[in-house]
């Protein structure tokens, strides 16, 4: 780096700035709140819809325009306030770094604003910074990095200059600091390697930079939708006018005829509702701790066949904790700990000693610590909780044995030890302190630590270490010299076993998950040998592959890989993404979690990002679609039950729009070849006001159905009008357009033209029609008849409003007339046909859909 321990000179160091730029991270990629605004109504649907509005201008209907003007910017406007944050994670990383350093000019350290770093320059460390830039450590004193954030390792790691090989994994990298992670403890001095874009920090900014917003399932399949009407309404109005010019029809009402059948063809109020039950499917979330940042996540969460989840934070407590003890052959469950009894295995015979010894290693581990109430090192404070949680009053043991003098911890020393009095404690590395100690804890008291004995305590160890647990040791000597030497002839005590502990409910979220048809896979940065254990404690297979066997893959052999293989573990941000990309490329849906920056990339690249709320960065919450309040996973379980009940809901109200509309345009179309108008303009849209209005978001209020959870994901290339929906539409679109046709046919008693009173029979028939197929669609989707009130007040409401243009003076608009007894049963009985019309193409669709599981 052409520098020296004196660091560089103002000239120099003003020289370098000008050519490696300030030490921020990149910025390009981020999108205006006018852009972001914009792109709400970037959806065929959306242009359709406006087409649809400028049609109505024309054809004198200024009401229906008006009314598709609101939905249109009221979806947007939702759409936005929903988003518009989702551009915040590149001023989260930039934020993400100390905003000064103290850095060596001529050998003294100066506070420099962390943005003027330069590579080169030498920044001196202690514990509570944050790492300004990447650095490479040339001195330690104690140095402990917590890297969770950067890497996924749960513990705080120990640093030191001694070099590594070049292709170490980053969480090994002892001799380096990351820019953004924070020093925990110690001290050190660095020399700056990389600053802004060439941090690893950096790296991951410019990959968020040049990641597209990716389209949710439902996004995709309404922008399809919208083509296919657009292209049906083109073609159907090519039909209409020259037909009914040919039948004599005066050219205006042709094209009039036309613009409405056109406007009745396209569901207005499908935007509308979608964004409603998106929304009303947000609060839901919110209510059981998920926040959805992004609107249509919510229904794409219900479509995920694979979840990626990272192991620190998400599948475990986050937290260090001691799971085990021994003492002399005798292994403590830390849960069994308690005052009032002993608790060692059958291998100890005298219970009172054997809680003497087990007190004993737990007050020393209270004492030789330096973590006080949340403060300090998170393996520290397992120790002094573990104490606590047995009963012992660690403020007044502290009090009680105050600390005369101590020797610190050290990565190189690899053990730390405190006098209280004439006696000291130290604990630290179980094979350095073995090998300070020449007397071992017993029942009998110390006796010889024969190299017998030292062989057991070495067994333990290694078995505490193949469960994934991290091991420390403790020791004491009575034999403190005047000058506070103690470091041989130690008595050992016992062994700490601690680990981040997967969390209780997990295990049971997994499994229902996967009941559902979706795979989990854990990513973490942590080792192999941790990663397995959680693996197995979770029920999930403990088959690993490492970060560097992913730099080994090919892309091919990766796609074969990651279908078998459950468990990756020492990964680096882009072996998540070629994982995530993998696993997409192999057709799944993959939700990722995460609380980490590292996370961010995948997060952002993921179908949906699901991050931590509690442990969760704001990079990682900002790169997310959905964020998890209670960082708990069972909280996934759920979230991903109320995304399928949303879908299965909009698929509901689409299916019960598009087969309206086929309907009617079916009826007004086959009408018109045998020279009949029936249903004008004002009556079809006041049909859509009604079907597409409260009965249709009211069905967004539905209740899941119970087997939401017991369905396989839906296949991504079957969208919501596949072989069902279109089965749905056809079928009930049959039904309803024959009967409304022999309808007609009755009503008219062999007129030559339509007569109001026939025009009004089809057009409430039609309403009420449309009122029973209500019920027969949400019985296709397993859905309990009378689960939703609001839905019933909605039906009610309309009827009453269909009751008021046939009853009231608006008849002279609508062209209706009055109905009598015998003309409403005569409708009741068109619709208990049309029933069991509806119910026997609602049987077919369902054995359709079961069989394409």
């Amino acid at each position: 780096m052409e520098t020296s321990l004196d660091g560089l000179g103002a000239e120099e160091a003003a020289r370098r700035r000008e050519e490696y730029g300030p030490n921020e991270v990149a910025s390009e990629g981020q999108r205006s709140l006018l852009d972001i605004f914009l792109t709400q109504f970037r959806s065929v649907l959306i242009y359709v819809l406006v087409v649809a509005a400028a049609l109505s201008v024309w054809a004198g209907h200024a009401v229906d325009a008006v009314l598709i003007a609101v939905i249109v910017v009221a979806n947007g406007l939702f759409g936005f306030v929903q988003d518009y944050r989702a551009e915040e994670s590149l001023a989260a990383l930039r934020e993400l770094t100390a905003p000064t350093a103290a850095v060596r000019r001529g050998g003294t350290p100066t506070p420099v604003e962390a943005t003027e770093l330069v590579p080169g320059d030498v920044v001196e460390l202690e514990g509570g910074d944050v790492v300004p830039a990447d650095c490479r450590l040339v001195e330690t004193t104690g140095l402990e990095i917590d890297e969770a954030a950067l890497t996924g390792e749960s513990v705080p790691v120990s640093k030191s200059p001694a070099p590594v090989d070049a292709d170490t994994p980053l969480a090994e990298r002892a001799p380096m600091a990351y820019k953004g992670t924070n020093v925990t403890r110690g001290r050190a001095v660095a020399v700056v390697t990389g600053t802004g874009d060439e941090t690893e920090v950096g790296a991951i900014a410019l990959e968020l930079a040049g990641t597209e917003e990716t389209e949710t399932p439902l996004q995709t399949e309404l922008d399809s939708l919208g083509r296919t009407l657009g292209l049906g309404v083109v073609i159907l109005a090519a039909l209409v006018v020259p037909l009914l010019l040919l039948q004599g029809t005066e050219p205006f009402q042709a094209a009039l005829t036309a613009v409405s059948l056109a406007v009745a063809a396209v569901p207005e109020g499908l935007p509308a509702v979608v964004t409603l039950t998106l929304a009303l499917g947000v609060r839901q979330m919110a209510e059981e701790n998920a926040l959805v940042r992004r609107l249509p996540a919510v229904e794409a969460l219900g479509g995920v066949d694979v979840v990626c989840t990272d192991k620190t934070g998400t599948l475990t407590r986050g937290q260090m904790t001691v799971s085990r003890l021994w003492v002399n052959d005798g292994v403590v469950a830390a849960e069994d700990i308690e005052t009032d009894r002993s608790a060692v295995d059958e291998t100890e015979t005298t219970g009172a000693r054997a809680r003497e010894r087990v007190d004993l290693l737990l007050r020393a581990g209270a004492l030789c610590n330096d973590a006080a109430g949340d403060e300090g090192d998170p393996t520290e404070r397992a120790l002094v909780d573990a104490a606590a949680d047995s009963g012992i009053d660690v403020a007044a043991l502290r009090d009680s044995h105050p600390r005369t003098d101590e020797i610190p911890f050290s990565s190189e020393r690899k053990w730390m030890g405190t006098v209280h009095g004439d006696r000291a404690y130290v604990k630290g590395a179980p094979t350095v302190v073995l090998s300070k100690a020449d007397r071992i804890l017993t029942e009998d008291g110390p006796v010889p630590l024969t190299d017998e004995r030292a062989a057991r305590v070495s067994e333990r160890v290694d078995a505490f270490a193949d469960d994934a647990l991290r091991v420390l040791a403790a020791a004491y000597a009575d034999d403190v010299s005047d000058d506070g030497e103690f470091e041989d002839g130690l008595v050992f005590v016992g062994l700490f076993g601690l680990i981040d502990p997967a969390r209780e409910e997990v295990a049971d979220a997994i499994a229902a998950t996967r009941r559902a048809g979706i795979d989990v896979k854990m990513i973490t940065g942590d080792n192999v040998r941790t990663a397995a254990a959680i693996a197995a404690d979770l029920g999930m297979d403990t088959e690993v592959m490492e970060g560097r066997e992913i730099d080994e893959l090919d892309e091919a052999t990766l796609r074969d890989r990651v279908e078998s293989v459950d468990v990756f573990a020492r990964t680096e941000p882009e072996h998540k993404v070629r994982i995530l990309r993998a696993l997409q490329d192999n057709g799944h849906r993959v939700a990722m979690t995460g609380d980490g920056v590292n996370d961010a990339p995948a997060l952002k690249h993921a179908d949906v990002g699901v991050a931590m709320g509690i442990r969760g960065t704001d990079v990682a919450k900002q790169a997310s679609d959905i964020v998890l309040l209670d960082d708990n996973y069972a909280t996934i379980e759920r979230a991903i039950e109320r995304g399928r009940a949303i879908f299965d809901n909009v698929w509901k109200f689409v299916g019960y729009l598009l087969s309206a509309n086929v309907a009617e345009v079916a009826i007004v179309f086959i009408a018109s070849l045998f020279g009949y108008l029936v249903l004008p303009a004002v009556q079809l849209l006041w049909i859509n006001l009604l079907t597409d209005g409260l009965p249709a978001v009211a069905l967004g209020a539905d209740p899941a159905s119970e087997d939401v959870m017991d369905r396989p994901p839906r296949d991504p290339d079957r969208g919501i009008v596949g072989r069902g929906m279109l089965g749905l539409m056809g079928g009930t679109g049959a039904v309803s357009t024959m009967a409304m046709l022999g309808l007609l046919a009755v009503t008219l008693g062999g007129a030559t033209a339509v007569t109001p009173y026939a025009m009004t029979m089809v057009f409430t028939g039609f309403v009420a029609v449309e009122f029973e197929k209500l019920y027969v669609i949400r019985w296709l989707r397993a859905t309990p008849t009378f689960s939703n009130p609001w839905l019933a007040a909605a039906v009610t409401v309309s009827a009453i409003l269909q009751l008021a243009v046939l009853y009231t003076p608006l008849n002279r608009y609508f062209g209706t007339v009055p109905l009598e007894l015998g003309d409403w049963l005569l409708i009741g009985a068109v619709v208990a046909v049309c029933l069991l019309g509806h119910l026997a193409v609602a049987v077919a669709v369902r054995r359709w859909q079961r069989a394409e599981r």
